[in-house]
């Protein structure tokens, strides 16, 4: 099997790459930058394009018999109006692109990223794929993504739309930003931290996808999360312990919103989501539980 990977280069896409090259599929990689980076396997072929622009990378589109569709802008940063309108963009415009590019009647696959945020902030209820989504700035930048990657069903192709809940990963992801704070004893939860946090591995998640490509009955929206979601609190306790750190310094509500702007909101919010469908169909998790995924992240595996 071809496989191509838009937004191949980051920390999802370089893992993922790895992946499908060790279980014998070929990888191509489109991203923005001029060359593939230092640590991109080199049994990759690469392509350099700015995908939110129709052009030549979209014939490479049409050779392969997947796309995972991993581009956007990162959201970790303070949000202004520019800042938004490239997150947005470079996911609508991407996906549109790549799904113009999609041949009819090929049999091929569409994994299309999509995010937790799809479902807004709706406190302690329990979330899954049949739930409506949100109306805050995220909640509706998945929803026009997600709305762009469907549009590949009318090509016959099998359209998987993957919420990501938050990666923990050694590489990369979030706890790249959290774990320095902890080893320099300021960790600690974020403003109340009752705010619920979905969360995935990033072993769970490049299997998610694997499980994704050899089940031909899966197709639509896929929560890609653990099923045990846990609050902020409880989050930054599990990851004080596992790095052998205090994990009581509160980072206040007031201080985020100054600093983060709209972002922090979304920080100080959650969704308490559960990934049904994978469990319908018989997918197991390596790591259920947030204490053992962090272990394995910092390198304390019992």
């Amino acid at each position: 099997m071809k496989v191509i990977i838009t937004g191949g280069l980051g920390f999802i896409g370089t893992q993922l790459s790895i992946r499908l090259l060790e279980s014998g599929r070929q990888v191509t990689i489109v991203d923005h930058s001029p060359k593939p980076r230092p640590y991109t396997p080199q049994e990759a072929r690469y392509v350099s394009a700015d995908t939110m622009i129709p052009g030549s990378w979209q014939e490479e589109v049409g050779n392969h018999d997947a796309v995972i569709n991993l581009a956007g802008a990162s959201i970790f940063r303070r949000w202004n109006n520019e800042t938004k309108q490239l997150i947005y963009d470079s996911r609508i415009l991407t996906t549109r692109n790549v799904v113009e590019a999609m041949p009819k009647d090929k049999g091929a696959l569409l994994c299309s990223t999509s995010a937790v945020g799809y479902y807004g902030f709706r406190g302690d209820g329990q979330l899954t794929e049949e739930d409506s989504p949100g109306n805050d700035f995220l909640a509706r930048v998945c929803v026009d993504w997600e709305r762009e990657a469907r549009k590949a069903a009318e090509k016959g192709v099998r359209a998987a739309i993957t919420r990501f809940g938050i990666v923990l990963g050694r590489t990369g992801g979030v706890l790249g930003k959290m774990i320095p704070a902890f080893k320099k004893f300021v960790g600690g939860p974020l403003g109340s931290g009752k705010q619920w946090f979905s969360w995935i591995h990033i072993e769970d998640l490049l299997k998610a996808f694997l499980f994704v490509f050899e089940n031909q009955d899966i197709h639509g929206p896929v929560n890609f999360c653990s099923p045990n979601p846990v609050r902020n609190r409880d989050l930054a306790k599990a990851l004080g312990k596992a790095l052998s750190r205090p994990s009581f310094l509160t980072a206040p509500a007031i201080i985020l919103r100054l600093v983060l702007g709209e972002f922090g909101s979304v920080l100080l919010e959650g969704q308490r989501v559960i990934p049904a469908k994978l469990v319908k169909y018989g997918f197991t998790f390596q790591y259920p539980e947030i204490m053992g995924a962090l272990q394995e992240v910092v390198g304390q595996t019992s």
